[in-house]
């Protein structure tokens, strides 16, 4: 039977090319989104994959979300804790709300879908959770402390995590990608791109979206069995670590 894969922020971006990447690979995927109804619905028509729709920012949401998706497809075997947001701006002009807005969805969603899940991994004695960070949770980006300290906060957490979970069978890893072409970095002027960001990448380009799906696909597996606590570094060689 196949196994039963979340992926939150599963309909657009990343997140998108994750659910497919899994779906292709035999799991069964549950898409979770927050917001776009149109771009969820349409994904679930190109794909077929069912999507469910919460708040990641919310405990309360994520458990009964959470319970439904076992209700549908099965018991959650495989997390993806891909949802996130940006709210850019210097730091002596953050408003409080940019700050907790990014936290509580960004790093929060990490504590509210993991745990309603983590119990039925330890009993199984099977688990994969794959948290998608990012290079600026690893380097920092001006403008960005609340998204930098959120996805900072995300690698702590996987090697935390990993620590208590090993012996129930359950691996944590986390994947921090650099810049990728999705829609959100292709909006970036292109002058911008060519002169500002694509300079500082060794290999010269944009990474794609599948390329991020691909480490995750393989995380999931029972090829990576011995890998747990571990950040993957999908850059471009912009950052070593």
């Amino acid at each position: 039977m196949a196994r039963v894969a979340v992926v939150t922020g599963g309909t657009r971006g990343i997140g998108e090319a994750i659910s497919k990447a899994l779906k292709a690979a035999g799991y069964n995927v549950a898409a979770n989104y927050g917001g776009n109804d149109e771009a969820a619905q349409k994904f679930k028509a190109d794909t077929g994959i069912p999507v469910y729709k919460w708040d990641v920012s919310s405990y309360q949401s994520c458990a009964d979300g959470l319970k439904q998706v076992e209700t549908d497809l099965g018991p959650v075997e495989v997390l993806v804790n891909n949802a996130g947001i940006t709210r850019d701006t210097m730091f002596h002009r953050m408003k409080p709300e940019q700050w907790s807005d990014v936290i509580n969805t960004n790093l929060s969603s990490l504590f509210n879908m993991c745990r309603p899940v983590i119990e039925g991994m330890r009993e199984r004695k099977f688990g994969r959770i794959i948290n998608i960070s990012s290079i600026n949770g690893q380097k920092g980006q001006m403008g960005q402390a609340n998204y930098s300290a959120a996805k900072a906060g995300e690698l702590g957490f996987t090697k935390a995590l990993a620590q208590e979970s090993a012996r129930a069978g359950i691996t944590v890893n986390a994947i921090c990608p650099g810049y990728i072409a999705t829609e959100m970095v292709k909006a970036v002027p292109k002058e911008v791109l060519d002169k500002n960001i694509i300079p500082l990448i060794p290999l010269g380009r944009l990474g794609e979206p599948d390329e991020i799906a691909r480490c995750v696909v393989f995380l999931a597996s029972d090829d990576a069995g011995l890998i747990t606590g571990s950040t993957l570094s999908a850059n471009g060689g912009q950052v070593m670590m």
